[in-house]
């Protein structure tokens, strides 16, 4: 895609992510990785439902910026993102934001790692929640570094959540999947609790979402039911 594209294509998943109500004021950050090895990343300081193709900047392995408008930079959890392109080669997008159901969940020190939901078993697997880590500090992108492995999606400790794909949409489908799985799982709670699918079906599921992506050459993203 031409980097004209995916700076449309970025603004469009920030203003969708606004409109959703995943983020208020500044919060939340994307990037995308270019072929030239350097990054596509949302300013800091700024609202998602006001990012314009040319408020983004272009930036390497390190943070620094390479193009921008003056004054313009990245936010300071770009480590995090950073963090996700060095440990995953296949990694081609990062989205981070506060959606309110599956925040709610990273606010109470609840994970989401269980197999109760068919479509989100295949889609993106568990859930877990990563350790606390100060936000702008190494310590998030250190928190999440033993995650990346096995999963693609991640609720933040008091935080928020993270998704990595290998581009764009992927990234943010995962989150739109992250947030109604929180929503149904909390309504299930309401209602006694969810109840997990039987482990011989979870094994069949988990080996549909690794078919698939053996076929398309994706990251699985998932780890094997353990009981």
């Amino acid at each position: 895609m031409a980097h004209d594209e995916l700076r449309e294509q970025m603004c469009d998943v920030c203003h969708k992510m606004w409109q959703l109500g995943w983020v208020a004021a500044n919060d939340g950050n994307v990037s995308v990785k270019l072929d030239d090895g350097t990054f596509l990343a949302t300013p800091t300081g700024i609202s998602k439902s006001f990012i314009t193709p040319e408020k983004l900047v272009r930036i390497d392995g390190t943070g620094a910026v390479l193009e921008g408008l003056p004054g313009y930079k990245p936010s300071s959890e770009i480590k995090m993102h950073l963090r996700c392109y060095q440990e995953r080669s296949d990694v081609g997008a990062v989205v981070h934001a506060h959606p309110p159901t599956a925040t709610g969940y990273a606010v109470a020190g609840k994970s989401l790692d269980e197999y109760s939901m068919i479509e989100t078993v295949i889609a993106i697997g568990s859930i877990p929640l990563t350790p606390y880590g100060t936000p702008s500090t190494q310590e998030v992108p250190d928190a999440i570094a033993p995650y990346l492995a096995e999963h693609d999606v991640m609720l933040l400790q008091n935080h928020g959540a993270l998704t990595v794909g290998c581009d764009l949409i992927t990234a943010y489908y995962r989150m739109e999947t992250l947030e109604l799985f929180a929503k149904i799982s909390l309504n299930a709670h309401l209602l006694g609790g969810a109840q997990e699918i039987p482990k011989h079906q979870i094994d069949k599921l988990l080996d549909l979402r690794e078919n698939y992506y053996h076929v398309t050459g994706k990251h699985p993203g998932y780890k094997k039911y353990n009981g």
